[in-house]
């Protein structure tokens, strides 16, 4: 009997297929700063043992991995979300004056709706300001299709593709056709610096190739298959690139003509033109800024865009249709009063807690804050956080408020606290910085032994690589002791007395900089052997309260611990058994001593 091979179709997200995709397309290196929506993309190339994966410091570190690779000769892909490109710009413009060898994808993972993220920043932007082909996906398939295409386009025009997703195409969900792998040669690397130095009478040269590789590129992006044009109803037309398409196409239905965008840099200024004429309105559907629209006016076609549409959030199919009929969402009618407001919090556990409770009753201290789970401080009970910008900045952030309140002479100081993995981020530049020019910040490093925020990847200080491999270690203390850090106190961040004690020495420190460094491992975490080996007794026991002894004064409940709970009719307060995880915070906490542990 005659064995027939049937197609293989898998469930995948846009992440998913983006890895799959670069799989299929030989790529041979890949890099990534974890950050959601774009996390998943390394953790599932990571899973194909032909593809060398790993986790970089920063999204600049892993942006000129990826370009070395690609000059070396082998495809590589580099992904980071938004925010991300913004620390991987530099590199990111002058490599695209340069032009690939083997060729490279850079994923970025906007984030309409600010879900897990400071800003709602457009980077589509940064294609047209870089200069960069781009390619957006709408759905898995096409993150497959697209990446695998992006490559060989790229060889074909010499180019680096960006590939813009946003959260709703990288966390949903569709049916892929999966292919084999083709194994890609290793191309030869030559010496060329005429290519790859980019010196200014080098570039001036590239610049001028750049903008010809631009219309040669604009021809292309006029007969893509990414771009196609699906004609219906001619009284309305839609132009829509990547999830907008799906909601135009459910508010729409066949009572519209559509122009699905999938190329959109350089966009395709004939396809367009043709489209609006062949129809009698035209709305351009994209989440955040007018990218097409403005576009769309610029070459002379009317359109209806942001005038109506939000230029913020996300653009869902009920935004689609109150901004065009005022057709508001079906809402259920319920009494709101009964809604119980649970404000996000540390997990029972969390080694922050502690931190945070004591240090948010300090008074005359600035907190300068960071990117995190510890982010959450700022909120109640802690109430110990005045700023967060962006990955690292607490500590240059810290510096400059500190040399500002010395010149005023108030004698108030500045606490900065940042994650292990911020800290290797952009934190050590900072650090160096503070040293350098000499502030006396009190500098805390959150050492939970992970990357807790984006869902447990490894880390420089972890000693493990993104294929959960054993790597070199980064020791914290040996590293900010390297640049010149003098007083650096090790602790645990669960002893309440331990960190009483350290932000005292701390603050007696007039005239230098200090380093605590809280080490406890994140609640969540797969604990290693070695994390097993250096902490005693790792979440084995849980604490219980005597009611005799418990006078319902709530003073458990002021550190937050979701595993605390309080009885109104018995007037006591209560452990959760399935929570808690006998951190013993509360305990050092109760003054009747109420809390134990459990026999």
């Amino acid at each position: 009997m005659k064995e027939v091979k049937q197609e293989m179709k898998k469930l995948m997200t846009g992440d998913e297929a983006i890895a799959r995709g670069a799989y299929e397309a030989g790529v041979r290196f890949a890099s990534a700063y974890p950050g959601t929506p774009s996390t998943e993309i390394l953790e599932n190339i990571a899973t194909y043992d032909e593809i060398t994966a790993e986790w970089a410091p920063n999204e600049k570190v892993a942006m000129e991995s990826a370009i070395g690779a690609a000059i070396g000769g082998v495809r590589s892909i580099v992904s980071m979300k938004h925010v991300g490109v913004n620390v991987a710009a530099d590199p990111l413009f002058t490599w695209a004056y340069m032009g690939v060898n083997a060729g490279n994808v850079i994923v970025t993972a906007d984030e309409p709706g600010m879900y897990s993220s400071q800003n709602e920043q457009d980077n589509r932007n940064y294609a047209r300001s870089a200069k960069l082909a781009m390619l957006e996906p709408s759905n898995s398939q096409e993150c497959l299709d697209m990446v695998k295409a992006a490559y060989e386009l790229g060889e074909k025009y010499d180019t680096p593709f960006m590939i813009r997703m946003t959260t709703r195409v990288c966390h949903s969900k569709s049916v892929v056709e999966i292919h084999d792998r083709v194994e890609v040669p290793i191309k030869n690397w030559e010496k060329n610096p005429a290519k790859y130095v980019c010196l200014p009478a080098n570039a001036r040269p590239m610049r001028v190739k750049l903008e010809e590789r631009l219309k040669t590129l604009a021809e292309y992006s006029e007969t893509s298959p990414f771009n196609r044009v699906e004609m219906g109803d001619t009284s309305v037309g839609v132009i829509a690139s990547g999830i907008c398409y799906y909601y135009a196409k459910e508010v729409w239905g066949d009572k519209a003509s559509y122009l699905k965008l999938g190329f959109t840099n350089p966009l395709p200024a004939k396809l367009i033109k043709d489209f609006c004429s062949k129809v009698d309105k035209v709305y351009i559907l994209e989440e955040n800024d007018p990218y097409i629209e403005d576009f769309v006016k610029m070459i002379g076609c009317e359109c209806i865009g942001k005038d109506i549409f939000p230029k913020w959030g996300e653009m869902t199919p009920d935004v689609v249709r109150e901004a065009v009929g005022g057709e508001k969402p079906k809402m259920i009618e319920f009494d709101h009063s009964k809604l119980i407001n649970r404000a996000p919090t540390f997990c029972a556990g969390c080694p922050h807690r502690g931190l945070f409770y004591r240090l948010g009753k300090r008074k005359d201290i600035m907190i300068s804050g960071d990117i995190g789970c510890y982010t959450l401080a700022a909120g109640a009970p802690y109430k110990a956080m005045d700023s967060t910008v962006c990955m690292g900045a607490s500590i240059s952030l810290g510096h400059g408020a500190q040399k500002a309140f010395n010149m005023g002479d108030t004698g108030r100081r500045v606490v900065t606290v940042l994650g292990d993995s911020t800290f290797f981020h952009t934190g050590v530049n900072s650090l160096i910085n503070t040293v350098y020019n000499n502030s006396n910040t009190i500098n805390i490093i959150l050492d939970n032994r992970i990357t807790g925020m984006t869902g447990h990847q490894q880390n420089p200080g972890t000693g493990f690589n993104a294929k959960g491999e054993p790597a070199n270690m980064i020791i914290l203390e040996d590293l900010v002791k390297a640049i010149g850090i003098k007083h650096v106190f090790v602790i645990n961040p669960n002893n309440l007395k331990e960190v009483d004690e350290a932000i005292d020495k701390c603050l007696a420190i007039k005239d230098e900089p200090s380093v605590i460094i809280t080490r406890w491992p994140c609640v969540l975490k797969k604990f290693s052997q070695a994390d097993l080996d250096e902490f005693d007794n790792l979440f084995k026991t849980k604490n219980k309260i005597d009611p005799d002894k418990c006078i319902g004064c709530k003073a458990c409940l002021k550190t937050g611990c979701p595993a605390l709970n309080y009885d109104k009719v018995n007037k006591k307060v209560h452990i959760n058994r399935a929570q808690c995880v006998g951190c013993d915070v509360c305990t050092q906490v109760c003054k009747k001593d109420a809390i134990s542990k459990e026999d």
